[in-house]
């Protein structure tokens, strides 16, 4: 790589320059991207798979089995995933525990 002295260059050579890297950065990362999308497609294919079949397995969402249930209504669950549902936010406020409502 050759040797750029920046203290010699303009203001617009600058620029140019900074254009110019960033553009090969993009291209730089666009090649890796394809290298590495094809040895994963030959990996999958080694295995008897596409890539896009293991891709939508990642993304299917697996079914989250109920681990607390509302004392009064039965249908109300919440399997201690994600965001607490109103009913154990306001159980737990008023100081009950949630082991109470493990099913």
């Amino acid at each position: 790589m050759a040797d750029l002295d920046l203290n010699t260059m303009s203001l617009n050579e600058l620029r140019q320059l900074l254009k110019d890297v960033d553009r090969a950065i993009d291209q730089y990362d666009s090649r890796r991207k394809a290298e590495a999308r094809t040895r994963v497609e030959q990996i999958a294919k080694d295995f008897g798979f596409s890539l896009g079949e293991l891709v939508q397995a990642a993304q299917e969402k697996s079914v989250s089995i109920p681990r607390y249930r509302h004392p009064e209504n039965p249908e109300l669950t919440w399997s201690g995933r994600g965001r607490k549902p109103r009913w154990i936010i306001e159980a737990l406020n008023s100081g009950q525990s949630l082991d109470k409502f493990t099913i």
